[in-house]
């Protein structure tokens, strides 16, 4: 019911396109269209973009993906109350996004992300010890560690970074480069939220739970990199 009352309100909504319509006297093929697409992907700016986005959704399907093993493997929680645990990052990540649109008002966008990455590495390095620390079965929820109450709370530092820099990458472009912008976006999301759950569901299976989601360090700080150098970019 809610998505038919959305797609109503589409239906609706008077939109100005006029900055993006092609002129009538040049049109535009697909093929053109996809060519200027991967034109765009060569520029310093959208390289360094990419590369945020890329990361970003590594790390966020890969907490999201296997956070239920890490529940059942490593604080061993029943499978139930694993599904259950992880759905807290779900709610989260909802939480956040919302909220992130108060708070990017206030801080600028750079500020914000950089703040969420220094929030989601310090929660990664404080509670996976807690995690590992841990032994025994969990049946029920007061027997629970606060590890499985605390890890999915990275949602809420996590969820503000996607929308911040789409927002700010696509501010900083004229309105016809947008749409490739885009699709480049789709197409290195889907990249990226693979990768993340090949590699932590690999190295789950060959190292402790935890490592698996200490690796994702990584991709963290080339995200604080890759930010830093959209900044720079967009800014000059």
């Amino acid at each position: 019911v809610v998505s038919l009352v959305a797609l109503a309100l589409l239906a609706v909504t008077p939109y100005d396109e006029s900055a993006v319509d092609e002129p009538a006297a040049a049109p535009q093929g697909a093929g053109q269209k996809f060519a200027e697409m991967v034109a765009l992907a060569w520029r310093p700016l959208s390289l360094s973009f990419i590369a945020a986005i890329f990361c970003y959704v590594l790390v966020e399907q890969g907490i999201g993906s296997w956070l239920p093993t890490f529940n059942r493997e490593l604080l061993g929680l029943s499978a139930p109350m694993s599904v259950q645990a992880a759905s807290i990052f779900a709610v989260c990540l909802a939480a956040g996004r919302l909220g992130a649109g108060v708070v990017v008002r206030r801080t600028g966008w750079f500020p914000l992300v950089l703040g969420c990455l220094i929030g989601m590495a310090v929660l990664i390095v404080a509670v996976l010890p807690l995690a590992a620390a841990h032994h025994g079965q969990v049946t029920s929820w007061a027997g629970a560690p606060i590890a499985a109450f605390l890890f999915p709370a990275i949602g809420l530092m996590m969820a503000p970074i996607y929308p911040a820099l789409n927002s700010a990458i696509l501010s900083s472009m004229a309105p016809r480069e947008q749409p490739a912008m885009v699709g480049l976006i789709v197409v290195f999301s889907a990249l990226g939220g693979t990768t993340g759950s090949f590699v932590v569901g690999h190295i789950f299976a060959m190292f402790q739970g935890t490592i698996a989601f200490y690796v994702l360090l990584i991709p963290i700080v080339a995200l604080a990199a890759a930010s830093t150098m959209v900044r720079r970019k967009t800014v000059r």
